[in-house]
């Protein structure tokens, strides 16, 4: 019999884990990580189960670097893409082409307006000329040479769809093509589509002139930014428009219509009513029948890695220097992979996968049949198994035996895994898994490890968990209340600092190893010591390196100061250590110090094998970046704008705006310099200076900021500061900052 009485803190931590995993499911909220984990898993599955073979009725022609070394530079001229289609129909028989490309500007390389304005002009009154230009014209008209030659031929091209504004307006380039189903196609169904407010489409005269359009805009997931999804149908102005891969299947079988598709099974329209009914799980076109998800997206059949389509160069297509079977009866796509030309994209096939070759995948996928499907109902498959599982799982905790409840786990997942396969693999079908593993193990956990957790060990247990990061005294405050206190991981605001040695290498190799030893623990001792002096958190050494941090596991209101003195206190200690090394016959020591302050993840992380109690996040790599940008300003800390905002009685010099490897927003950093009242007046005035020469540069008055460096040389010829902002504003004389430039400096490397 289950005794909830003797077991309630399992029966109720199982419950409660299983409740938060069906929320996730049921969408109530989301975990961002379970997101990430699922698409890990597919691509997995994905990668695992691809044939890797080439498909040959696919061939794209691609821009890549041997053509543009050739041909010229893109954009092309017009008449050399009309030439381009015309010897992939005429000479080497193509079924059909597609671009995956958008001709939104007219093309003026002729020198035809030139021609025109001097017809105007200096050869108004000039009948020779007025009857020269008369019998050229034509041939300088490249749009519509390019446009008669895709009228000829059965020719597709690309368009793009965007939110982004100009002017306070949505970007709306030329005329788009019309919609493959018109407004009001789905009235009261409440589908997700994928919508945009604007787009980018071909001139009106080219678009005309082809077979067909398709959007190339692809899906990225929010969670790691991958490519596996294409929008069959875009949602613009409540009309409905295909992709570029659609539009050349559709084109293949002669354009039959898209006809909206919803779920059939009675099971699966239990408890809902026919009119009410909008499962929208296909797109049927033709014979074709085209799996799509909530959004009316399909997933990319990868086929493989880069390659799985066959690959020719353009220019061998414009000289003629391929066999015409190589092109026969094949379907062509237009596209590039020049890496100059920024249509590489993330894949779970590759990290820099070309564009055009998404699309040949798709096209190939549609005409197979072969297209995963996750409809949107696998929600509700998911909670349905969560419920099962995890319910199951909990109440039968407490009856088994440690070994019996293992061997219990390890068939549950067996028996998950397998029906998953078999979904995948059989019905083509994409199960969720992640939050279902992750339920099943959680609860194997939870009950393997209770048992372990007794009162009477958490003093000591707190004594060795944190005494190796924290001071004795924290520790002993921790185990005063040992419940407040847990190693879990947990976004918190903290301070961080990283510090580093300069020159070690250089130090190392002309240090004999037993030196080198005693050298690297005495300056680490002393450091770590300071740290912890003022309530630090070590973290870890990484060879001459400390990574140090500041309000966790206890509480410290005022991080940021601890830090901030911290570091200062470091530097006076490494200037007595100079003496002191130089005495033994050791080389000075020279440190950078970097701080940020910010959100932050801390937790006992790291690998079945060995953890730390560490923190983690954007805010921790900025301080490391602020670190490492030390020797570029020739200071001994900098610290971000962050930190320096909610630390008084310190006097700063403020060093730049900079944007750093891996950060999208511009961050201020400073140095500090001492306390107030203690910094010397000849460095106040020099704060004063530089601080009117920052303004001056972001204004970009380059010839007063360069006399204001001048003098602070004088005042300081040892100043790497000065010289590095003079060596800048000699670039930026040659290579003027784009217009609305703020003054902020990008660092491309870490």
């Amino acid at each position: 019999m289950l005794d909830f009485k003797k077991n309630p803190v399992r029966i109720v931590l199982g419950l409660v884990i299983t409740l938060v995993f069906i929320g996730h499911a049921a969408k109530i909220y989301q975990f961002t990580f379970l997101e990430q984990l699922d698409s890990i898993i597919y691509d997995a599955r994905l990668r695992f189960t691809m044939p890797g073979t080439v498909d040959n009725r696919i061939v794209i022609v691609d821009i890549d670097e041997k053509s543009l070394a050739e041909e010229g530079r893109w954009p092309w001229s017009r008449n050399r893409l009309a030439l381009l289609v015309d010897k992939l129909f005429d000479r080497y028989s193509a079924a059909i082409a597609g671009f995956d490309m958008v001709f939104a500007d007219k093309d003026e390389s002729s020198g035809l307006l030139v021609l025109e304005d001097l017809s105007q002009k200096q050869f108004k009154d000039d009948p020779q000329f007025q009857a020269a230009l008369a019998r050229v014209r034509p041939q300088l008209e490249y749009d519509q040479i390019f446009a008669a030659s895709l009228k000829k031929h059965p020719v597709l091209l690309g368009y793009y769809f965007t939110n982004e504004e100009v002017a306070g307006k949505y970007v709306a380039v030329n005329t788009l093509p019309s919609p493959v189903l018109p407004a009001g196609s789905f009235p009261g169904k409440g589908i997700q589509f994928v919508t945009w407010d604007g787009y980018g489409a071909n001139l009106s005269e080219l678009q005309q002139a082809a077979s067909g359009a398709g959007h190339i805009n692809p899906i990225y997931d929010a969670a790691d930014g991958v490519n596996r999804r294409v929008p069959m149908l875009a949602k613009y102005k409540d009309a409905y428009y295909e992709p570029l891969s659609l539009a050349m299947v559709r084109a293949l079988l002669g354009f039959p219509k898209v006809e909206p598709g919803y779920a059939t099974d009675p099971l699966l329209r239990m408890g809902l009513g026919a009119k009410d009914f909008s499962r929208l799980e296909f797109l049927k076109v033709g014979p074709l029948r085209i799996p799509v998800d909530e959004n009316v997206a399909a997933l990319v059949p990868y086929r493989g890695r880069q390659g799985s389509f066959k690959y020719v160069s353009a220019t061998d297509v414009l000289n003629d220097r391929l066999d015409p079977a190589e092109l026969k009866d094949k379907i062509v796509l237009i596209g590039t992979t020049a890496p100059g030309l920024k249509d590489l994209r993330s894949t779970p096939v590759g990290r820099a996968f070309p564009g055009v070759e998404i699309h040949a995948n798709l096209i190939a996928g549609m005409l197979d049949g072969n297209i995963k499907e996750k409809p949107p109902y696998v929600r509700g498959a998911e909670v349905v198994l969560l419920v099962f599982a995890g319910i199951g799982l909990t109440l039968l905790m407490p009856l088994l035996s440690p070994i019996r409840w293992g061997l219990f786990t390890l068939i549950v997942l067996l028996f998950v895994l397998t029906t998953n396969i078999v979904a995948w693999h059989y019905g083509n079908l994409v199960l969720p898994m992640a939050s279902v593993l992750l339920l099943i193990l959680g609860l194997f956990a939870l009950n393997m490890s209770y048992g372990y957790f007794k009162e009477s060990r958490i003093k000591r247990q707190f004594a060795d968990l944190f005494g190796q990061y924290v001071p004795p005294e924290l520790v002993d405050k921790m185990s005063e209340d040992p419940k407040r206190y847990s190693m879990e991981g947990k976004s918190q605001e903290l301070s961080v600092l990283f510090s580093d040695v300069r020159d070690f290498t250089s130090i190392s190799e002309g240090l004999e190893p037993k030196e080198l030893a005693a050298f690297v623990n005495e300056y680490l001792t002393t450091m770590t010591h300071i740290i912890r002096a003022h309530r630090g958190t070590l973290d870890k050494y990484i060879g001459d390196a400390i990574m140090a941090f500041w309000g966790a596991p206890v509480n410290d209101p005022d991080h940021p100061r601890n830090a901030v003195i911290s570091a200062l206190e470091m530097q006076a200690t490494a200037r007595q250590l100079r003496e002191q090394f130089k005495a033994r016959g050791w080389p000075e020591i020279r440190l950078g110090v970097g701080i940020n302050t910010g959100v932050m993840v801390v937790g006992d992380m790291g690998s079945a094998v060995r953890k730390a109690y560490t923190v983690m996040g954007d805010s921790v790599n900025l301080a490391s970046r602020l670190e490492g940008l030390c020797k570029e300003y020739g200071a001994d800390i900098i610290v971000s704008e962050m930190t320096k905002d909610v630390v008084s009685g310190i006097v700063y010099r403020e060093l730049d705006q900079v944007r750093v490897k891996g950060k999208d927003e511009p961050v201020l950093i400073y140095e500090p310099l001492g306390y107030e009242g203690q910094v010397d007046e000849v460095v106040l005035d020099e704060l004063t200076l530089f601080q009117r020469v920052l303004k001056l540069y972001r204004a970009q008055n380059w010839d007063l900021a360069e006399l204001q460096l001048i003098n602070l040389r004088k005042m300081a010829p040892t100043a790497h500061l000065y010289q590095l902002f003079l060596e800048r504003i000699k670039k930026l004389r040659t290579n003027p900052p784009k217009p609305g430039w703020t003054g902020v400096w990008v660092y491309e490397t870490k």
